[in-house]
């Protein structure tokens, strides 16, 4: 080989050996990282839709806040801080679930304390129909056999006239 070829080649070889470096970056919302934290953010049009899955034409809240979700898991930020710029800059409707911490935290105990009680409720109620107390006939002093029999035979005379 001659020197100006073989300087092509090492130039050749350099250049393509930089190119990883020059590659764009994939972006985020390819990495399950990413599409996880998409599935913990709402979407701030107003559409209440999961931000990974707005599908309103158009809608330049979804795309800013995927690019922006994109740059911050890009960065390597930690899931915690993005959520919780997020939270700073949207406030806490942007989060799909509610915190379990304080008064949120009914949001998460609710569903599952209510149809409980509303069951036991439903048993007690049951339980006291079926053993409400039977009525009784209708009692009086006890009446001599002798008496009823003349009861019974001045009815009938009094039918026959």
């Amino acid at each position: 080989m001659n020197r100006p070829s073989r300087a092509i080649h090492v130039l050749l070889f350099l250049f393509l050996g930089a190119l990883p470096g020059f590659a764009p970056v994939a972006h985020a919302q390819e990495t399950a990282r990413a599409k996880a934290l998409g599935q913990k953010l709402m979407c701030a049009c107003g559409c209440n839709q999961i931000l990974t899955a707005c599908n309103h034409v158009g809608c330049t809240y979804s795309h800013n806040m995927i690019k922006e979700l994109d740059d911050r898991v890009a960065r390597g930020d930690s899931d915690d801080l993005i959520l919780q710029a997020f939270v700073q800059e949207y406030g806490l409707k942007v989060l799909s679930e509610p915190s379990t911490k304080g008064f949120d935290g009914l949001a998460w105990v609710i569903p599952v304390v209510a149809p409980i009680l509303a069951l036991f409720l439903m048993w007690q109620l049951v339980r006291r129909w079926r053993h409400r107390a039977t009525l009784a006939t209708a009692g009086g002093p006890d009446i001599s056999p002798e008496l009823l029999a003349r009861a019974q035979h001045e009815a009938s005379r009094e039918s026959d006239e």
